[in-house]
């Protein structure tokens, strides 16, 4: 099987997503990186992330139900896979396997 592969964004937007559960939606992901991350992100980069991640099997969608306050529209809800389960344990190990490796040096004073 072909090993996938994201990008930086692409694993904390996925990430994301798994932490806010079923309020996983464009503006709740970029609102949650900007208060996690003191980040600013674009929604716009963040749903074209979103339906990347989707295209690529790490996380479903549904329409919620549409509000006034929205003016009648819909939000679009995103919930993690177990694919992107998977994948971001497999990239938790593979990390915490890099962390070990570098050596234990006092850095003080370089």
């Amino acid at each position: 099987m072909k090993k996938t592969y994201l990008g930086e964004f692409e694993e904390l937007v996925l990430t994301m997503v798994w932490i806010l559960g079923n309020n996983a939606y464009g503006n709740e992901v970029v609102k949650e990186i900007k208060s996690q991350y003191d980040r600013t992100v674009n929604l716009s980069a963040a749903h074209i992330t979103l339906y990347r991640l989707e295209d690529k099997g790490f996380v479903k969608s549904k329409m919620g139900g549409a509000t006034t306050t929205r003016g009648g529209r819909r939000k679009r809800y995103f919930r993690i896979t177990n694919a992107g389960v998977s994948l971001l344990y497999d990239l938790k190990e593979l990390r915490q396997k890099l962390w070990k490796l570098i050596p234990q040096v006092n850095l003080i004073g370089i």
